[in-house]
């Protein structure tokens, strides 16, 4: 692999920004060499001339404008008693400090004697201004650190007076110990605890009780579990980031080494010493402060965290890369070729019995009106996992770090494949329950079994129920995602909680498909395959409520995020789940009772929502439809090569979300039954769905992009009270 690629490749996305543009300086080079060799074939040309010229030319380097430049230049970057090597170097590396901004400055000696050394002056200026911009990001980035590293260091002073407390009251031993011990308990009457996860119950509890009884702390060993928990959490996170910055000093030396030899091969010099000299003496070169303070972090880890006991920490601190396991992608093949063959053979049975009559026609309605609104469930939750699994493919292809995004634990997070190996094993299950139901109701030995066969949907159902929520408690990677769902939880909405939510806003017709079930099999004849559901009031009130309820999290979310954030966008937003809301009401009363009024009142609240939503969804959740952008009608900044799949995207996904004319003009299809139209629908806005996630996670990536944001924020056990008092001052 080539270093351009490589270099690309080991980057921080969110830094990306801020790291040498290494192939803008390699095209420039590029472009020297094409110079110099048009110069060399013009002065083969002219004969003796160019014979002259290189006299002239070795007269201007005879050493002398050397010398001259040095007593200009009292800082640059030579030995007191250079070699010849360094006296015959033709660029001069300054270190200036101007505005109070420390700058490093190049200029090539050369640039007036030469043909074409004036562009290698601007290949000098164009380097000295991607090193100066890594220097200072580098140093930025390096006095965060620090910063924290103190903050850290705080924190483990309250850990270990917590902990000597708390153990030395577990063992009754805290009123013996001598008034004159030398321990550091006194830091905790700086300190409160911290309640970032609570209930309700105990915001209200905090906020009536008074100051005093706020920063009462218990001190137990399940309090101080919990303690050193979020420091412990805060310490790996902390050595990450460490070890992130000490990779971007790394590949930017090495960048910068590469480009010179390349300088250097070009033109025939050997200026790459000279300049990485300079190089190597700044900030980013020289500074060994994230060394000594990895080697710090490391010690103290090992010794609160560990016991003591390296190989335990650092297997803690360094957590082994995620491999690809060949057995995921083995049983995955198998799956998905097991679920074309079902299909196939379903088809083709479904297609035989019909000819035969076997399927006639009373039965087929009984089974679209009865069982395939219970199997549709399993075909919408494959559609969304397959499309997930796309998402995350391409998230990866394009370096969108979605792990970040939705703040999954390093290690925890799902790859393509194994969000594929779940889809096609549900699909699997569901599949073999239709050919066996399907079975068992046309083999006359069977058929007497009849109320065991209506049962394969629902023991699906909780199967799969029963396996999710045993994965979830397994990876602990979606706990987070399906807490913060629900409006409720009284931590801050995040990325990951409306994302979620948006997700389940596409899946109204699967939580239909639920209601049916409760329905079907709790007050349905589900013995005979019949049921009373379609003309139950208490059925039809539900069907409005069951479609509402994702909408209104994530309204109640927005209102949030206003109150919260003081952010007018997010009151914009939610009026468009308002208006949303609306419409899915009059277009349900439109498809229960029918009507031209409620048609009309649907048509009408259906095209205001899908003008609105369709609006924010390309410009405001995609970024996309800016006029003035350097890419017109898209944005600055794509991470996809080609621009025509952004243009295809937004046409479907206008089209996708007008939809809803299926339901407010109620289109039925002869040749299809009106369950299988609204599935095939329902099924569109799960792909718009899908389509929608890449874009809006590529503009969430370019946003952290441009404020270098990589890291989220680990909340801490302890708050010092002179913190607070900062705070009020401010």
């Amino acid at each position: 692999m080539k270093f351009g690629k490589e270099f690309a490749c080991q980057m921080v996305p969110e830094w990306q920004e801020a790291y040498m543009d290494y192939d803008n300086l390699k095209t420039f080079l590029k472009e020297i060499q094409s110079i110099k060799q048009r110069n060399k074939q013009a002065a083969a040309a002219t004969g003796p001339e160019s014979l002259t010229r290189a006299l002239t030319l070795y007269r201007a380097y005879s050493g002398l404008i050397i010398q001259r430049h040095k007593h200009n230049h009292p800082m640059m970057m030579m030995t007191s008693s250079p070699s010849m090597k360094d006296i015959e170097s033709s660029i001069v590396s300054n270190s200036v400090n101007r505005n109070g901004s420390h700058s490093y400055e190049t200029t090539f000696l050369m640039a007036s004697t030469e043909d074409g050394g004036e562009y290698e002056q601007e290949f000098f200026n164009r380097v000295d201004n991607e090193f100066n911009k890594v220097d200072r990001f580098y140093r930025f980035k390096v006095q965060e650190v620090m910063e924290e590293a103190e903050t850290l260091s705080k924190q483990m002073d309250a850990l270990i007076a917590f902990r000597i407390k708390a153990l030395a009251l577990q063992e009754a031993l805290f009123d013996s110990m001598s008034s004159d011990d030398d321990d550091p308990l006194d830091v905790l009457d700086h300190v409160e605890l911290h309640n970032t996860l609570g209930t309700p119950y105990s915001i209200i509890r905090r906020f009536v009780n008074s100051t005093d009884q706020q920063k009462q702390v218990t001190f137990n060993r399940d309090t101080l579990k919990k303690v050193e928990s979020k420091l412990k959490r805060a310490f790996v996170q902390f050595y990450h980031k460490i070890g992130l910055l000490k990779s971007y000093s790394f590949l930017n030396i090495l960048a910068f080494s590469k480009i010179m030899k390349k300088y250097d091969k070009i033109t025939s010099r050997s200026e790459s010493t000279c300049y990485m000299n300079m190089v190597d003496n700044s900030y980013i070169g020289s500074s060994d402060e994230l060394t000594k303070l990895m080697e710090r972090v490391e010690v103290a880890f090992i010794k609160h965290f560990s016991n003591s006991n390296r190989r335990k920490g650092m297997n803690i601190l360094r957590p082994k890369t995620k491999k690809a396991a060949h057995m995921v992608s083995f049983f995955t093949g198998i799956f998905s070729g097991c679920t074309v063959a079902l299909i196939l053979v379903l088809i083709i049975i479904i297609r035989a019995h019909h000819l035969s009559g076997v399927l006639y026609k009373e039965g087929q309605n009984q089974f679209m009106e009865n069982l395939f609104p219970l199997y549709s469930f399993f075909a919408f939750i494959f559609l969304h996992m397959v499309m997930y699994a796309g998402n995350i493919y391409y998230w990866r292809r394009y370096r969108i770090n979605y792990s970040f995004i939705f703040g999954f634990k390093q290690g925890t997070e799902l790859g393509y494949m194994d969000v594929l190996l779940v889809s096609f094993g549900v699909a699997v299950l569901a599949l073999t329950s239709v050919l066996m139901n399907l079975d068992m109701e046309m083999d006359p030995k069977t058929n007497d079994y009849k109320a065991l066969t209506e049962l394969f949907p629902l023991g699906l159902v909780l199967q799969k129920n029963s396996a999710v929520g045993k994965g979830f408690r397994r990876r602990r990677c979606c706990q987070a995602q399906a807490r913060h769902a629900w409006v409720l939880c009284p931590s801050k909405v995040a990325f990951q909680d409306f994302f979620l939510a948006d997700q389940l806003t596409s899946q109204v017709q699967a939580f239909r498909s639920l209601e049916f079930y409760i329905c079907y099999y709790g007050w349905g004849d589900y013995k005979l395959r019949q049921n009373t559901c379609k003309t139950n009031d208490v059925y039809h009130t539900f069907y409005i409520i069951v479609a509402v309820i994702p909408y209104w999290w994530r309204l109640l979310q927005c209102i949030r995020r206003v109150y919260e954030e003081k952010d007018r966008m997010q009151g914009y937003n939610a009026m468009r789940y308002f208006m949303t809301i609306v419409a899915i009401c009059t277009r349900s009363a439109y498809s229960l009772y029918m009507g031209m009024g409620w048609k009309i009142i649907a048509g009408i609240t259906s095209a205001i929502a899908a003008i609105y939503c369709t609006y924010w969804d390309l410009v405001v959740d995609w970024g996309l439809l800016q006029r003035h952008s350097k890419n017109p009608w898209l944005r600055d900044k794509l991470l996809l090569p080609c621009k025509t799949v952004y243009f295809a995207a937004m046409v479907l996904n206008v089209l996708l979300r007008f939809a809803w004319l299926q339901t407010v003009l109620h289109l039925k299809l002869d040749f299809l039954p009106e369950e299988t139209v609204i599935t095939i629908f329902a099924s569109l806005e799960i792909i718009r769905r899908g389509i929608w996630n890449f874009f809006r996670l590529e503009n969430e990536h370019l946003n952290n992009v441009g404020k270098y944001r990589a890291f989220k924020s680990v909340p801490l056990p302890f708050k010092y009270y002179e913190d607070e008092d900062e705070d009020g001052d401010e």
